[in-house]
């Protein structure tokens, strides 16, 4: 793969062969944000876990104590009572079956959150094949089918991320901006890892956490030395 110019300079700042504590990988990772824009510092966790088998699949969520610095669209799928709750709980979206043709037909995706009520998952089930391979299905383990949907909103606008094991069995996060200060991101990154490590399944023996790495959008893989986990 062909690295540009500032790639390859912010490369010489990180020891591909040490594993860095925690504190010294995020302060490595903002240095390595040279972009124009404001870049995402992202975790990569990969795991012992063998994805094809339904009792070592990782999946949750978590707030992060200082949020991610994204502002995060949700739609609800809901009806009655529980579309006014939705409203003023600050929900971007929100309707119910009409939204069906919308997403399927022309293609509409202005929501990066998808939140449903329990009795509105037969509706949503029809859009699977749509919001499945973008990982928007509305799942009870990421908290977001409940019928507090007001919960749900507040918890997601607050900064709650969903981590799952992709088809590699490692989890790709962001924990927050390269313009947040080294506390709050290293605050964000104790609370994930936490959340994943109790999120450990019991069929998964041997080493749990493999390796982590943390990166800038546009930067190298800084390692972070797993063994306190």
């Amino acid at each position: 793969m062909k690295r540009g110019k500032k790639y390859k300079e912010t490369a010489k700042l990180v020891d591909r062969m040490t594993f860095y504590e925690p504190t010294e990988a995020i302060a490595l990772a903002k240095k390595t944000a040279v972009a124009k824009f404001d870049e995402t510092i992202e975790i990569h966790i990969r795991t012992g876990c063998d994805g094809r088998h339904a009792e070592q699949q990782v999946r949750g969520a978590v707030v992060l104590p200082n949020g991610t610095g994204k502002t995060v669209r949700v739609l609800v799928f809901a009806k009655g009572d529980k579309l006014s709750e939705a409203e003023a709980a600050g929900a971007d979206h929100v309707g119910g079956e009409e939204l069906i043709p919308k997403i399927q037909k022309e293609g509409w995706l202005d929501f990066d959150v998808v939140v449903a009520t329990p009795d509105m998952m037969g509706v949503v089930g029809r859009l699977g094949k749509v919001l499945g391979p973008k990982g928007l299905m509305p799942n009870p383990k990421a908290g977001t089918v409940t019928m507090d949907v007001a919960k749900a909103i507040a918890d997601i606008k607050a900064g709650k991320i969903e981590y799952r094991l992709d088809k590699s069995n490692i989890i790709h996060v962001p924990i927050g901006k390269a313009s947040f200060e080294d506390e709050k991101l290293h605050e964000n990154f104790t609370a994930l890892v936490e959340a994943i490590i109790k999120a450990k399944p019991s069929a998964v023996k041997g080493q749990y956490l493999r390796s982590i790495t943390l990166s800038a959008t546009m930067g190298p893989g800084v390692r972070v030395n797993v063994a306190r986990f």
